[in-house]
């Protein structure tokens, strides 16, 4: 089981990945969207917000925030890291229960080329 510090490196490479990115995958990253990630093996949300094509203000907080972000994520802490290092194709996750996503249509369409 992925611990918390893993799945912040997780997140932390992803940022850095969004910020090196250039041309489409770089224009998928653009908009201004308040995002959350909620581990539910680990009982913790990350909390951010996507913007200039960086992943910024993370902090964690315990179970679900109260407030729901517009780019909102839930999985296990494995699922992360494994969508992070490309060993977990995003849109089968998302197919097949393991990721749930809740977004407006146009952000899940960019999200799919960013994970």
């Amino acid at each position: 089981m992925a611990t918390i510090e893993e799945c912040r490196d997780a997140l932390e490479r992803l940022a850095e990945h969004l910020a090196g990115a250039s041309g489409e995958f770089r224009a998928a990253a653009a908009p201004d969207r308040s995002l959350s990630c909620h581990l539910t093996d680990l009982g913790v949300t990350f909390v951010g917000h996507l913007r200039e094509g960086t992943i910024q203000d993370v902090r964690t907080v315990q179970d679900v925030p109260e407030r729901r972000a517009e780019i909102g994520l839930e999985m296990t802490g494995d699922d992360l890291v494994a969508l992070v290092d490309g060993r977990l194709n995003f849109a089968r996750a998302w197919a097949g229960g393991r990721v749930r996503l809740q977004a407006s249509l146009r952000d899940v369409l960019r999200l799919r080329s960013l994970l």
